[in-house]
Parts: structure tokens; sequence; C-alpha cells
């Protein structure tokens, strides 16, 4: 451990939603859904939201900072950061940059949000319109591999044959996000529960997913906030202190054309031990797990590559009792995730993780104290982010 780290420099103290929807279905623009979830984050904190003076996102977030502030009638501006690429690989990145921001002076309360309202743009999960292919794309569009499923599905049947890993290990994934958004009223998919038999007989959308392994696209905002852990004890909630945050990924993983290096990654093999390094805990400390959801082999990958288990415990481990809040040995993706609460960008991942250490989770773990999170496997660049109540620090 030495000086240069965020272990409990920073505090989240404030966490905000709109409500969410299919998408194209919001009856609100894009930065109108970003005011209304950081109201909410605001409200949430006890805070006047004029106190507000700093905003983070990812991903090309198109709401810009400046014209936030003017909205919200903030006095300054003083931090305004995009992190770059990865898509949903930056959620904890995107925290990690508010949080080094406050943590170096440079702001005092920042927002990390993320909007979507795809019926103004195209949908997100569609392949990108116009005749020319260039960079990453001109290696695959011309052959037909456009959606982000056909991009990772190489990747993760490489890993899934290579270890021997049987239907089971994804399906457990599915069915595990699935029966703990029927407990979430937010959800989307609340009220419609997932069966094995449902989704073995789902259709394939591309080998090997299927398509309850995909997430969903959905509308809506999401927010939180982040203050100097000294201040954190002044606000309204039981604050969430950021333990550790770790971005990047392994050499040449930039290679896009199917003919990187290390290929059957979800890209965590050298962030996984920067994160730990940093929050100074190990795979059997984390009480719960928020993992982003592209699709079930991302998680299956990113759990391997954080240490939760071998590749070769797989089908052993990825049970769904294992993965059940509150008694499961891992509860995974507690609020519904991507794949049945929203899909957020997984920025809904970051707000359950802080929900769980505040007990204010629908599918609550009993009494947790480190609440992992884990965005956007198999994109470059990736993060990870682990947070700890005030007993961790």
């Amino acid at each position: 451990m030495t000086d240069r780290t965020l272990r409990g420099r920073v505090a989240i103290v404030g966490i905000g939603e709109t409500a969410y929807y299919k998408h194209g279905k919001s009856p609100d623009p894009e930065f109108v859904l970003a005011l209304k979830a950081i109201l909410a984050a605001a409200k949430d904190a006890g805070i006047d939201p004029r106190r507000i003076d700093g905003f983070a996102s990812y991903s090309n977030d198109r709401n810009d900072p400046s014209r936030l502030a003017a909205a919200l009638g903030l006095p300054e501006l003083r931090f305004s950061n995009m992190q770059w690429g990865g898509g949903g690989g930056g959620g904890a990145g995107a925290v990690a940059n508010a949080a080094a921001a406050v943590a170096g002076g440079l702001a005092d309360c920042v927002v990390v949000f993320r909007s979507l309202a795809q019926g103004q743009f195209q949908r997100f999960g569609a392949a990108p319109p116009g005749g020319v292919a260039t960079g990453e794309a001109a290696l695959n569009a011309p052959y037909g591999v456009m959606s982000p499923a056909q991009r990772y599905a190489m990747r993760a049947m490489r890993f899934l044959h290579e270890n021997k890993i049987g239907d089971g290990a994804q399906r457990a994934i599915a069915l595990a996000s699935y029966a703990h958004a029927q407990k979430n009223p937010r959800a989307v998919m609340n009220g419609k529960p997932l069966t094995a038999e449902a989704y073995d007989a789902s259709r394939w959308i591309v080998e090997p997913w299927r398509l309850f392994d995909c997430c969903m696209e959905n509308d809506g905002a999401a927010a939180l906030i982040i203050v100097p852990a000294e201040q954190a004890k002044d606000f309204a909630k039981k604050p969430a202190y950021l333990l550790g945050a770790a971005l990047g990924s392994e050499y040449r993983n930039g290679a896009r054309g199917h003919n990187a290096p290390l290929y059957a990654t979800s890209s965590f093999t050298t962030v996984a031990p920067h994160l730990y390094a940093m929050a100074g805990v190990k795979p059997k400390d984390v009480d719960v797990l928020q993992s982003y959801e592209n699709f079930t082999g991302g998680v299956l990958m990113s759990l391997v590559e954080h240490g939760f288990f071998k590749a070769e415990e797989a089908n052993d481990f990825l049970v769904p009792d294992n993965l059940m809040a509150p008694g499961g040995k891992l509860p995974l993706n507690t609020s519904g995730g991507n794949l049945a609460e929203c899909y957020m960008h997984g920025l809904e991942l970051q707000v359950e993780a802080v929900r769980q250490l505040r007990g204010e989770s629908t599918a609550q773990v009993k009494d947790p104290h480190v609440s992992m999170v884990i965005a956007g496997p198999m994109v470059t660049p990736v993060s990870s982010m682990i947070l700890g109540s005030v007993e961790t620090l």
C-alpha cells in the first residue's frame, strides 16, 4: 500500500435514477433524463444541487457538462471528464476519474452520470449506419460481423470450448438476474420471471448466446454523487467508501481484428490485480457483486479473471443457488442487472452496489461490508471498483 491510492479518500453519498423504459419509449429527451437523475441523487444526498461542481461520464454521453451546469444553476463548474473508449467498460472508470478529481482537490462534489434516450438516436446495439467502415469495423463489417453479439461471441466460444464449460453456467447467470428482478419493482422485467425451460427454448441470437443471454436496450438515466471521505458522515444516507478502482486492458487487447495474443479474455487479466491491490481485499472478502452483462459469457469470463473461481470450476460454481441473494456464495446482480433490471449502460450496477451497503436493496444481502462492480467485459478499456462500509477503512 502506498500514498498513491484512492482507498478511503472519497465516498458515494447520493444515488439517483429515473424510471427505466424500453428502448425508444422515454417520454423525455436524454438531457431531461440526465437532469432528473442528477436531481434525484442530490435529493437522496440531502443537498442543494447547486453544491455540485463537477461531472464525469463515459461512452461519449451526449449531455454536455457546461449545459448541465447552466440548467442546474451551478455557481461554477470545476471539473468535466469523459472516460475515453470502452463503451460500458467505462462505468467504474468514470467513478475512478471523479474520485481522483475529488481526492486531488480539483472539485468537491462530482456527479457521475449516464443518460440514454434511444428514440432520439439510433438503437444502441444496432450496427452503425452508413457505407464506410473504418478502424476496427473495417476488419469486421465487410464480413458481416457488425453487432456487439457477433463481435464478442467468438471470444466467448473459445473460452467455453477451451475450458469445457457447459450451457448451465451461462444459464445460471441469466436465471439469477431474472429472479432478482422479480423482487425489484423498478426492473423492466419485473413480473416476467424466467425458467430454465424458457431459457433453453429461447431463440439463438449468435452462438453461444440465446435471447436471455443478451442484455436489454433501455432508456433512462442514473447518477452518483462523490465527495471527500471526511465529509461523508454529514450527508443524509449511509456512505459507501471507494476502496479501489482500476481500468485498462492487457497487452495488445486493442488488436480487435480477432488476432489479439490473448484472444479468449474479458480484458481484466491485468486490471483485476491492480483493483485488489488498491482495495486491500481479496475475492473471498467480497460480499456482493454486480457484473456488467453485455452477454452472460462475458460475466463468466470476468468472474474467472477476478479470481472468484478457476475456469475449470465454472460448471460447479455457476449454479443458481450460488448466485442468489441473500444466502448464495456470491450474490450476483441483485437488482436484475443489464439483463433484467435495465441496461443503463451499467451505471445501474454502481447504484445497486451502493444500495447493498446501505441495506436498501430489494434483494438485500445480510450485513455486507464489501460491494464490488465489474464494468463492460470484452470491450477495451474495461474497469472495476470496490466499495466498502466505514468498518472496512
